[in-house]
């Protein structure tokens, strides 16, 4: 029996046998460093803080102007997102990441020399591209990865998302610039510029190793998503610039909310558990944890920052140690996983309302322990169960979910602080309109988790590929067609039970690798395609597959003797996969007693029609 030859994987043809293996320790130790110190740059450039030292402003500068140049920084970060995961298919993630920190380095170096509003809305919307790139970009190097190194971004992600305006807020305490809120950490920006350029310089070393990119049919998707983005950020622009009454705001955010989870929904069931992950915690995380962190303040009664750091260190250490539990641990229970961290979230949300506001930063290691380690924990699940071009298109639609989610929070509050004049009702209306926000977040929430709960079995698209924690394989468009259309599309292996399953997974990743190309995989696609060859084994005339067919046909055929199709129960009738014929022969010419087995006694003069894929009769 031929052995089908084993083909080298591209990362091995372009470093040697040694050079990899030699490197890959010291690769995955700069990148994890890379994207501790990254995301949290990346997510700083989200809140606007210049009302903060609105005292420092010049007095011929246009306040209101600036404070809405300062703000669009996030929508350019939504616009950027898709468009980097795309190119990202072109380009060399390496190179893609060190020109976002780069980018964002300029960024900050000439924010000191910023004296007009214009110059500053020029700035931040360069902060907003920087980090645009930046996030998926860590995201792709980190694919490639063993999956800790994955659970690693998760976690800062979420740490990213918690402590976001704390972080942007502690620069300018006691500052005598209003320049800084455009260069907060200008240390930690060459100190990232730094572990980038090792990175690159331990890539080029290991032999420029691909990582995967997003599939050419997924494109469409990523480009889909920043249609909802550039909608809500001209909507947010114009709510900022136009004064819109509250309840339009809010009436505009729900829309917005809604609409992403709509585009959330389209793909497979795992696709939809990751979008809608990553929609939730956007809308929800960073908006609560901002109001939380503004009624804390000094002025307000609270800690003030110095009484918050303690809680945030807890939080972010303890996410991050759980992503990376799930990534080591979660095996089959990643299915549960992600619907139980948003669990957790909710969880958090409610203890917001319980503890908050509070004399002591202390007590708020319970909440934002349990929102950042939720958060870690759904995106961790999630992430492992799909492909790379999945996990993007959910990025696309978190950045959204943040506009979104701002824009709720402040028709809110807008609504709770109308008619309040005195200093202490202003108060009571913040800590009014944060308890609202965290009713209405944690129950967009639960309606997220029950949504996926009822979509998890609805049949979708292709099943997307992940690092093989997912059930099945990936599987080519079309692939259930089989079934007459009374099934949709097949939406895992695990619903054919027994050997049969086996030669249709088998089948399917023949298929997939004869329809995929090794440009539209990536590196992940051709470790499948490899797998898959290796387990097909080809029979003596050529054709792919028949000896298994042959054999659970053969079974099928000893169980069914003796039975008439009329006393079949339907249900009860068994699918067969028979072998794909060879020799040139169609379907309808096929030898019959190639395809069913070796009869007893003469053949037929004229061969019987060829078995249906819905027939297990014998002809």
């Amino acid at each position: 029996m031929a052995v089908p030859p084993i083909q080298r994987s591209p990362n091995a043809a372009a470093a040697g046998p040694t050079a990899g293996a030699k490197f890959s320790w010291l690769l995955d130790l700069v990148l994890g460093l890379l994207i501790v110190a990254a995301l949290p740059l990346a997510i700083i450039a989200i809140p606007n803080t210049v009302s903060v030292v609105s005292d420092l402003l010049p007095a011929e500068i246009d306040r209101v102007g600036l404070m809405r140049a300062h703000g669009l920084a996030l929508p350019a970060m939504m616009l950027t997102v898709p468009l980097a995961a795309v190119a990202l298919r072109r380009m060399r993630v390496t190179y893609v990441l060190v020109a976002g920190l780069a980018l964002l380095a300029v960024a900050d170096a000439a924010g000191g020399y910023a004296g007009t509003s214009f110059m500053v809305g020029v700035l931040r919307v360069l902060h907003g591209v920087g980090a645009g790139v930046l996030i998926p970009a860590t995201l792709v190097a980190a694919w490639g990865r063993p999956p800790v190194v994955r659970a690693v971004w998760a976690g800062m992600l979420a740490v990213s998302l918690l402590a976001a305006q704390a972080l942007a807020l502690w620069p300018l305490h006691q500052v005598d610039r209003w320049q800084v809120t455009l260069q907060p950490y200008p240390l930690l920006t060459g100190i990232a510029l730094g572990l980038a350029a090792a990175y690159l310089l331990v890539w080029l070393l290991q032999g420029e190793s691909a990582s995967p990119t997003p599939r050419a049919r997924e494109r469409s998707r990523l480009l889909l998503a920043a249609v909802p983005a550039a909608g809500i950020a001209v909507l947010a622009i114009s709510t900022a610039s136009q004064d819109w009454k509250a309840g339009l705001v809010v009436l505009v955010a729900v829309l917005s909310i809604a609409a992403l989870l709509a585009l959330a929904t389209i793909g497979t069931g795992e696709s939809r558990t990751l979008a809608y992950t990553f929609v939730a915690i956007g809308v929800v995380l960073l908006p609560t944890v901002a109001q939380v962190t503004y009624v804390e303040m000094g002025g307000l009664g609270g800690p003030g920052l110095k009484g918050l750091w303690l809680p945030f260190v807890v939080a972010a250490v303890l996410a991050v140690v759980a992503g990376a539990g799930v990534a080591l641990f979660g095996g089959s229970a990643l299915r549960w996983l992600a619907p139980a961290g948003l669990l957790l979230l909710v969880l958090g949300l409610a203890t917001v309302r319980l503890m908050v506001p509070a004399a002591e930063g202390t007590v708020l290691v319970v909440p934002f322990t349990l929102m950042a380690v939720g958060a870690a924990v759904a995106l961790t699940a999630a992430l492992r169960r799909t492909s790379v071009g999945v996990a993007l298109f959910g990025l696309a639609l978190c950045f959204p979910g943040v506009l979104s989610g701002y824009l709720l929070g402040t028709g809110v509050q807008v609504m709770m602080l109308r008619g309040q004049r005195s200093a202490q009702g202003i108060v009571d209306a913040f800590v009014e309109a944060l308890h609202t926000w965290a009713l209405i977040g944690g129950f967009l929430t639960v309606a997220v988790i029950v949504l996926g709960a009822l979509l998890a079995r609805r049949p979708g698209g292709a099943v997307e590929e992940g690092d093989g924690s997912a059930a099945g394989g990936a599987v080519p468009d079309g692939a259930g067609a089989s079934d007459g259309g009374s099934r949709g599309e097949v939406s895992g292996v695990e619903e054919r039970p027994g050997m049969e399953a086996l030669v249709v997974a088998d089948a399917r990743n023949e298929t997939d690798a004869a329809e995929t190309g090794p440009d539209e995989t990536g590196a992940a696609g051709a470790e499948r395609d490899d797998a898959g060859a290796a387990e097909v084994e080809p029979d003596d005339a050529g054709g792919v597959g028949a000896a298994p067919s042959d054999v659970v046909e053969e079974d099928v055929v000893k169980e069914d003797e003796g039975v008439d199709e009329e006393d079949r129960p339907t249900g009860e009738i068994p699918r067969v996969v028979l072998p794909t014929p060879v020799n040139g022969d169609s379907p309808d010419t096929a030898d019959p007693a190639r395809v069913a087995g070796e009869r007893d006694g003469p053949s037929p003069a004229v061969p019987p029609p060829a078995q249906s894929p819905e027939d297990n009769e014998r002809p």
